[in-house]
This record gives C-alpha cells, sequence and structure tokens, in this order.
C-alpha cells in the first residue's frame, strides 16, 4: 500500500508559527549575508517556502560552504556522514 502525504505531511509543528510572530517576514532575515565558514543553524521560517531543507535537517548546525544563486551551500552532518544541503538565507540564523 502506499504511503498517503507528502514531504510536509506530519509536520505542523516545525512548519508553524506561534501566534505572535505571524505577520510580514523581516528583511534583515531574508537578505542577510553570510561568509564562507561561518557556524549556522538550520531554522525553518514557514513564511518562506524557497529552497527549504528536509526536515530531519532542522534544528542541525553546519558550516557555510559556498554560494549557490541567492542560496548558501551548507556542510552538517547526518550520523557520521557529512551531507551539503542547499538553504535559502531565511531559514539560517548565525550561531557562535
Amino acid at each position: 500500500m502506499a504511503r498517503i502525504g507528502g514531504s510536509r505531511r506530519k509536520k505542523v509543528g516545525i512548519f508553524t508559527k506561534k501566534a505572535r510572530e505571524k505577520g510580514k517576514i523581516s528583511h534583515r532575515a531574508y537578505l542577510q549575508q553570510f561568509e564562507e565558514g561561518d557556524k549556522v543553524t538550520l531554522k525553518l521560517e514557514p513564511g518562506v517556502q524557497r529552497a527549504i531543507y528536509l526536515p530531519r535537517y532542522h534544528g542541525k548546525s553546519g558550516l557555510i560552504k559556498g554560494r549557490q544563486g541567492e542560496c548558501y551551500t551548507v556542510e552538517i552532518k547526518d550520523g557520521n556522514k557529512s551531507k551539503a544541503v542547499v538553504v535559502h538565507p531565511v531559514h539560517l540564523k548565525k550561531t557562535c
């Protein structure tokens, strides 16, 4: 039997905003710039569905490896394996 639903199935908690956070998206977050080697955390912005990552990578930290168009390539660790994910800057938060 085929699985019913898509990739966003059962992800209501991750893909919704709290009541006080709803509204327009911050221009600062949308247009933020990163340098190669910066450490970032993947934090999904539900208001923008462009260049999102798989839900299993939500909350992971990684390093910026380069730029691809207006998005960034982020290298993260998935278990012991290193993976590259292309993410829009609105879904990235800079970590110390």
